[in-house]
């Protein structure tokens, strides 16, 4: 009793240290996976990039993101968490390097596809404070280490802040010094904890059985239009606020931060209510939030010519700023809500492979974050309408939720015909 209460003693001494630099880690590294969405606008003047080709600059991260997210966690297991968060922080630092000077678009591209080592940070990041945390707090410690998503944010307000004063090429400087000194805090405060390298194979078994389960594939095809959505989009919105208002570079990255920071801390009220209401319930109200805030948001300034019996009537629309960052709020929490409920519905229905159940999220999330923002280019490039990027939103969330109600009706109807199953 003595040696197992002594045990949980020292993981959480040694959580005190690890949780705080893990998540500053992950907040550092999920800044470092938005930071084209700011500094790339001024790439994307530089270089005359059209919308698709600033669309695929943006998804870049993402799609090498959802190439080494389940990788990352294999790797972490094999030869230590600590050991690829190391790896993926200095491999982001050469990738600020690369930044530093004026460099051609071949190097930003391939730059660009470094922040993607995000992912595997997160996955390994993820098996990291999970080995050092109490089995009861496991939970409160995934919690705490997700909140470090708000991170996305981080470079929509020290970006703007480093340009009042400086040029945009000192901003991969001022995040190759963070990196470097999370790097070196990592090396001097943490030691390397035991691997899995010499895991039998028939542990495997369950892993494979459960990636054959279809209910896994529908929920993290879900997950990833939510999620992969609202990354997309957090990506999108501060060349979107800045075309459509004719804003500052800065000014529209601080609209922005009004969809990322609600949106990615609403995952802890939602998860809540999802433990205390069900994750179908939440979802459910959470998309349907989500249609009707795009709905509003799809319309562009128009004017409507009605011929009337005295002559034409012209009625002008266009939404009040105001209002449309009050529904952009509302989006972006409703999205963070919808996401938790999913997200604590595939661990729930997956606790003995939840780290393989979680890069299968990360992977779709990442994939979809990959697509939509060429598709959000050509879509401004092709219709030439801003808002159809939302208009984008509310069909893909439109279907989502149709068939998640679907089956979740299907499920219910299941368990009250056969309770025993």
């Amino acid at each position: 009793m003595s040696t197992s209460t002594d045990d949980e003693e020292g993981k959480l001494d040694s959580l005190v240290v690890i949780l705080p630099l893990a998540v500053v880690g992950f907040a550092l590294v999920a800044a470092c996976w938005s930071l084209l969405s700011v500094a790339g606008i001024h790439i994307r003047q530089e270089m005359e990039l059209t919308g698709v080709q600033f669309g695929l600059l943006l998804s870049l991260p993402m799609a090498v993101g959802a190439l080494v997210a389940i990788p990352g966690g294999v790797a972490a297991q094999v030869f230590g968490a600590r050991r690829v968060m190391m790896v993926c922080l200095a491999g982001l630092s050469l990738c600020m390097m690369a930044l530093l000077p004026a460099p051609p678009f071949t190097t930003v591209w391939l730059a660009g596809a470094g922040l993607g080592l995000a992912g595997a940070y997160y996955s390994a990041g993820l098996q990291f404070v999970t080995s050092h945390a109490p089995e009861h707090r496991t939970g409160l410690v995934l919690g705490v280490f997700g909140a470090g998503i708000t991170g996305v944010g981080m470079s929509y307000y020290l970006v703007p802040l480093i340009l009042e004063g400086f040029s945009w090429s000192v901003v991969p400087l001022a995040y190759l010094i963070m990196l470097l000194l999370l790097l070196a805090l990592m090396v001097l405060l943490t030691s390397q904890e035991p691997t899995g390298g010499n895991m039998a194979d028939g542990a495997l078994t369950p892993v494979w059985v459960r990636l054959s389960r279809l209910r896994l594939w529908q929920l993290s095809g879900w997950y990833g239009v939510v999620a992969g959505g609202f990354f997309a989009l957090a990506l999108w919105l501060p060349d979107f606020m800045m075309s459509q208002h004719h804003f500052t570079v800065e000014a529209g990255a601080e609209l922005a931060r009004w969809f990322v920071i609600p949106g990615a801390l609403a995952q802890i009220p939602g998860g809540w209510l999802a433990d205390r209401y069900g994750s179908t319930s939440i979802v459910t109200r959470g998309l349907m939030v989500c249609l009707v805030a795009l709905f509003f948001l799809s319309y562009p300034p128009m004017t409507l010519v009605i011929q009337g019996i005295h002559g034409t009537l012209d009625l002008h629309y266009v939404l009040p700023l105001p209002v449309e960052l009050s529904l952009v709020v509302v989006l972006g929490v409703a999205m963070g809500c919808s996401m938790a409920g999913l997200q604590r519905q595939v661990v729930v229905d997956n606790r003995e492979t939840i780290a393989v159940a979680a890069g299968v999220l990360l992977v779709s999330a990442c994939s979809v974050a990959f697509l939509l923002p060429p598709l959000f280019g050509a879509a401004n490039d092709w219709v030439g309408v801003r808002s159809a990027v939302f208009m984008i939103l509310f069909l893909m969330l439109s279907l989502t939720l149709f068939l998640f109600a679907r089956t979740a009706r299907r499920d219910e109807r299941r368990r009250l015909l056969h309770p025993g199953i």
